[in-house]
Formats: C-alpha cells, structure tokens, sequence
C-alpha cells in the first residue's frame, strides 16, 4: 500500500482534498497559524470523519502541543496554551443548544482564545452568527472532503490565509 503521508493536498475552491491523516493534520496546521483570538470553528462530520486530527494540526499551527489533543467527548472541554489559548469542544453527548449555554460557550467564545466545536450541529444555535464551519466527509477509508464554509468577512478572510498557507503544498498542475 502507498504511502500518502508525502503526497499534496488537492484544493476544491473552499474545498481540500485529504488523502491521509498527516494531510488533515497540515491543513488544520495552516488554519492554526492563521487563528485569532475570537475565532469560532465549528466541526461537522460523522465519527471518524478527522476532527480531532484537524484539531491536533490546529493546536501545533498555533503553539500548542498536538499530542496534549484527544477527543474531549468525556470532558466537553479541553483547554490547551498556545500563541492563543485554544478551547476544544465535543458537543456529542449534549442534548442541545441549551446544554451547550449551560457550559458557559459564550463566554469562551469572548475569552481570548480560539474555540473548536466538535459536534456543532448539534449546537448551532449557541453558535456566534459569524463563525467557521468546517464540514468534513469520508470518501473512502483514507480519503475526507473538507469543506470550509466562511460566515462572516472575517472568516472569509481566514479562508484566504489558510488558502494561501496551502499553496505551496499544491502541485501547479491542480492548481
């Protein structure tokens, strides 16, 4: 079997193409290094879709120590110290928006840190109207679409940056 942890991430417009873990972990990497205090991402996708692996990329891109990240679904909430201070969310064992309130979202989402959302459909609505959704699918047993989903100019403008960030991992002949 190939080795694909070398190969290049192809870009879909907001869309990317990963062909392995280490390729999630790049792309999360390149929006970790972009992340600013405020920034709400929100995570959908079915179990084993590369959440918590895209995590594990945005917690190095900003600082944090990737191997500190692990599914928070027993905890609700990791936090982990970085360029910014990152708090990962596991909204699967929540009922909904309401439960997602009671853990005080709205006030990590203005704590000066970056909050990840796992689960986040299920708690849309406790979510800031401006946000980043990040929706992944499985398209085989290595293969996930990522599909990022910019709601707001400021996350437009993230978008950008992690685009930019890919670039250069990009063959020109995908471009």
């Amino acid at each position: 079997m190939k080795d694909k942890s070398k190969d290049t991430v192809r870009e879909a417009g907001a869309e990317y193409v990963s062909e392995s873990p280490a390729q999630t972990h790049a792309i999360g990497r390149a929006l970790g290094e972009s992340l600013h205090a405020g920034d709400v991402i929100a995570l959908i996708g079915q179990l084993g879709a590369g959440k918590t692996c895209l995590v594990r990329g945005v917690a190095e891109g900003a600082g944090a120590d990737p191997q500190q990240v692990s599914s928070p679904t027993f905890v609700l909430i990791q936090e982990y110290e970085g360029r910014i201070p990152l708090y990962h969310f596991d909204a699967y064992r929540l009922q909904g928006p309401g439960d997602m309130d009671d853990l005080g979202a709205e006030e990590y989402f203005s704590d000066g840190g970056a909050c990840l959302v796992e689960w986040a459909e299920r708690v849309e609505a406790s979510l800031p109207s401006e946000h980043l959704r990040l929706v992944f699918e499985i398209i085989d047993e290595h293969t996930r679409r990522i599909r990022f989903e910019a709601q707001g100019e400021r996350y437009r403008s993230l978008v950008e940056d992690v685009k930019r960030a890919l670039k250069p991992v990009i063959p020109r002949a995908q471009r």
